[in-house]
């Protein structure tokens, strides 16, 4: 099912931007980021976030970032944002002419993670899609938005009842680049429940 993008609610507007019926178009302002202490000791809340509230506990979103990111830090993608202390994001990020990091942070608690793999620098268009059963989670990628690989697994503390998912960008350091979302889907859950050993009593 399409999502409606006149229901999604800015966290930080940027200056430019353009929301439209399937189509959400992002022009970042120059030192904007999201991240918490880990290893930086910094703390970085200035992203501008769009999404959608929800209360259903499994669904997955589904979306296709397009991006002409050149700077170092560079970077869009999906993010799940509670709260400063509490969210998680994907997204490629551009290093330098020969390589981006595809990957995800995980915020628990006011502290981040962050899990990547090196691709090229010329990939400029990504899928992703993002699933949730109750407070944990998996992040999906696609090239073509037919053939998904898993990013992540996680577990969000504060991720129970309502949370809020969509997009994001942000330009770390002294620079500005466009990022496009198009086919912004909200669907059945794609996460099926593990088949395995069964869970503990909890």
């Amino acid at each position: 099912m399409e999502l409606d993008t006149s229901l999604l609610e800015w966290t930080r507007r940027p200056r430019e931007y353009r929301v439209e019926p399937g189509r959400v178009e992002i022009v970042t302002d120059p030192h904007t980021d999201l991240w918490q202490r880990t290893y930086y000791r910094f703390r970085n809340d200035t992203a501008p976030v769009l999404q959608l509230r929800t209360a259903r506990p499994m669904f997955t979103f589904q979306v296709k970032a397009e991006f002409n990111s050149a700077h170092r830090f560079d970077q869009c993608g999906i993010v799940l944002y509670l709260n400063a202390d509490n969210w998680l994001k994907a997204s490629v990020e551009y290093e330098d002419s020969h390589i981006q990091h595809l990957g995800s942070v995980v915020t628990n608690h006011g502290y981040s993670d962050w899990a990547t793999t090196a691709i090229p620098a010329g990939v400029n268009t990504m899928w992703y899609r993002l699933s949730r059963r109750k407070d944990d989670f998996r992040i999906d990628c696609s090239e073509d938005g037919v053939h998904f690989s898993q990013m992540r697994v996680c577990h969000l503390l504060e991720g129970g009842g309502e949370v809020r998912f969509g997009v994001y960008a942000c330009s770390p350091e002294d620079s500005s680049f466009r990022a496009v979302f198009t086919r912004l889907e909200l669907m059945e859950c794609q996460w099926p429940a593990h088949d395995g050993q069964p869970p503990d009593d909890l």
